[in-house]
């Protein structure tokens, strides 16, 4: 039997390109995301309309770093990177591409690249908890070998703002979050809208770096 993929709902299926450097990977991956209802794998002619791409790597390389760089500025899609293996100092140039979602290929059964994806097409991060963990450390360490904190003016990011990208460095989602602040998703939701959108940002991930560079958390 084939597994059970959990359903999201979405409006309509996410237009997903698949980019990966054999045939074998190529058909592998496009075989997962078939599974997923939630999910329509681009063909030739609908390629340059992709909403999501997923790139499929060894390593995390300088070729990897362009082409993510290249899919992210160029083709301005959102991007999950399925890599075999990803060491710790690869997370901070990854996350500095503008990459929202990470999964190891070991764990990419449909159900779990349906999430990377539906996490990615909602400017969301979707990073293995210890990959999350190594991002903050390695802000942290940037951070505090700086010859000062950089803190922008207090008035750039709300007390509740902080609140919030705290819990979400943390690994939190946004219904834990909304349950540990008492508030709603929906609060939760729009507050990190308004955020990325005020201050230019790609995605929470991408804010979670900005507040500690800043020196916010």
């Amino acid at each position: 039997m084939q597994p059970t993929v959990e359903s999201v709902p979405t409006t309509q299926p996410v237009l997903v390109t698949v980019h990966a450097s054999d045939p074998i990977s190529q058909a592998g991956v496009v075989s997962q995301l078939r599974q997923c209802a939630e999910i329509t794998v681009a063909d030739d002619i609908q390629r340059d309309r992709g909403q999501v791409a997923l790139l499929v790597v060894g390593t995390v390389d300088e070729a990897t770093l362009v082409s993510l760089r290249r899919l992210v500025h160029a083709e301005n899609v959102r991007v999950v990177l399925v890599v075999d293996r990803m060491r710790g100092a690869d997370v901070l140039d990854v996350a500095g591409c503008g990459v929202t979602a990470v999964v190891r290929r070991r764990e990419a059964t449909p159900a779990r690249l349906l999430r990377a994806v539906l996490a990615a097409h909602q400017g969301h991060g979707d990073l293995p908890p210890d990959l999350l963990g190594r991002l903050i450390a390695q802000m942290g360490r940037l951070q505090s070998s700086a010859q000062g904190p950089t803190r922008l003016a207090p008035a750039e990011m709300t007390p509740r703002e902080v609140d919030i990208l705290r819990l979400v460095a943390d690994g939190l989602d946004t219904a834990e979050v909304a349950a540990k602040l008492a508030y709603s998703e929906r609060t939760v939701k729009n507050d990190l809208q308004n955020l990325t959108s005020r201050l230019h940002l790609r995605n929470r991930t991408h804010a979670v770096a900005y507040a500690l560079r800043a020196g916010y958390i």
